[in-house]
């Protein structure tokens, strides 16, 4: 269940002194401002209903120290408070965290207070739309990170371990006592934590949390990142959600689940897809229509590429979908009644919010155009199947990008994501996405790997 704190609870229940007032920039780096608890009690008196703190104006736009084309160092926006994103810190004692929304520092007719940058927003906006529709979503995610003692001069996992076996947690092991201390803070948190289990690759595990609503899961996505990171620091290790670290196994993903509920919609069957609802396939449809763009915010950074593959459980290669095919880039699990598409092209690198805003945009427009299902689920990898067997499932010949430029380029030319999440937003995002690559390729001591898990 999605706990809510208030400042009495937290203050008379929890002794709570500072607020982590957080963020997320457009390249998934998470920031916060630290407030003393008696100076957040007094913007709450004082605000007139915006509690929040005054950031610069370049802040989701700035990557090291370089500032992406359309942002500026000039001006100032307020990150004002969401009171019921509240959780608690358990990894931190006294102190709880707190989302907000990015708005425009002063109001006019011509400039009104949403900011159309910030990530919550995009995705509150899109969850607002749908519900125009009478469609509502729930969205889980499976988190994989690894669990490094060092990372210079090369990574160094905790353990060695098989997909998923007893030897990951032994008890009194340093894996078993970092996952139990985590699984622990995540239901102090609120976060409902399914289960955790050890992963394929040297020190990799996974942790899966309970559906929410959109905005809901990505924060609380965001929440159980810091979390792992924190919990992980204590015991004096890394921990990190880079999509590949060792180039000889496995990668890590951020496997995002998402269910589509109307009362209300009408539509017919389709017969590629007998088992699904009319709903869902217009969800699946219009997902698939739009995948090679929705990639350049869920797999954002060329090491991305390096986890997505043919024959490796990472989704392949070509935009397909299956029944229980973790080889497919949609799964469609569970039973009638409770499917779920699991959205395999996504990893840790990508911000959640922008990632399920764009999948949201793509589905909205499907809704409003009365999508037909017309690629057929297969329950193989798509690229042994030859051409003419992949036209005659509908899938062609239309593949995932394979590199990070061919993500930009299909968001580029997406008149779908661009009447979506905003012409504007879509051309400042491309512009932080192409400075990221440079700053991580920038030919320095570390190496673009080193820097990505230093990041993520």
């Amino acid at each position: 269940m999605y706990r809510i704190h208030t400042l009495r609870s937290i203050r008379e229940w929890h002794n709570i002194r500072y607020i982590r007032l957080t963020w997320l920039d457009l390249h998934n780096v998470v920031r916060c401002r630290v407030l003393s608890l008696s100076y957040f009690e007094r913007l709450l008196g004082t605000a007139n209903g915006r509690p929040g703190v005054s950031v610069v104006g370049c802040v989701l736009g700035l990557v090291g120290l370089r500032i992406a084309n359309g942002f500026s160092a000039a001006g100032n926006y307020l990150y004002v408070a969401d009171l019921s994103s509240m959780r608690l810190c358990s990894y931190a004692p006294g102190h709880a965290m707190l989302f907000g929304w990015f708005q425009n520092a002063k109001f006019s007719p011509e400039r009104p207070l949403e900011y159309d940058l910030c990530p919550r927003t995009l995705l509150a906006r899109q969850v607002s739309e749908a519900s125009k529709r009478g469609v509502s979503f729930l969205v889980g995610f499976e988190i994989e990170f690894i669990l490094l003692k060092s990372t210079l001069p090369e990574a160094e996992p905790i353990s060695t371990h098989d997909w998923t076996t007893t030897a990951s947690i032994y008890t009194g092991t340093t894996g078993a006592v970092v996952l139990e201390e985590i699984a622990d803070a995540l239901q102090v948190g609120g976060v409902e934590l399914q289960m955790y289990h050890a992963e394929a690759a040297p020190g990799q595990y996974e942790v899966v949390t309970g559906p929410l609503s959109p905005l809901q899961a990505a924060d609380a996505l965001v929440y159980s990142h810091e979390v792992i990171y924190n919990i992980a620091s204590k015991h004096k290790l890394k921990a990190t959600f880079a999509p590949r670290v060792f180039g000889y196994s496995c990668g890590s993903g951020a496997h995002t689940n998402v269910s589509i509920h109307s009362e209300t919609f009408q539509g017919e069957t389709s017969p590629k897809a007998p088992t699904l609802t009319p709903l869902e396939s217009v969800f699946l449809q219009s997902v698939l229509d739009n995948l090679q763009a929705i990639c350049a915010f869920s797999l954002p950074t060329v090491a991305s590429y390096a986890r997505m593959a043919d024959g490796v459980w990472s989704g392949g290669t070509y935009v397909s979908w299956g029944v229980e095919n973790r080889e497919a880039a949609v799964r469609f699990c569970g039973t009638p009644g409770s499917h779920r598409f699991e959205i395999r092209c996504v990893d840790g690198t990508s911000n959640p919010y922008l990632s399920l805003a764009s999948i949201l945009a793509a589905v909205i427009h499907g809704l409003d155009t009365r999508k037909t299902l017309s690629v057929a689920g297969s329950l193989d990898i798509a690229a042994t199947l030859g051409k003419e067997k992949r036209k005659e499932l509908g899938i062609g010949e239309r593949r995932l990008p394979l590199k990070l430029e061919e993500a930009r380029k299909y968001l580029d030319q997406s008149e779908v994501l661009r009447k979506g999440l905003g012409d504007n937003f879509v051309t400042k995002y491309l512009a932080v996405n192409e400075i990221l690559q440079e700053h991580l390729s920038a030919d320095h001591e570390a190496t673009e790997l080193d820097k990505i898990v230093a990041m993520y």
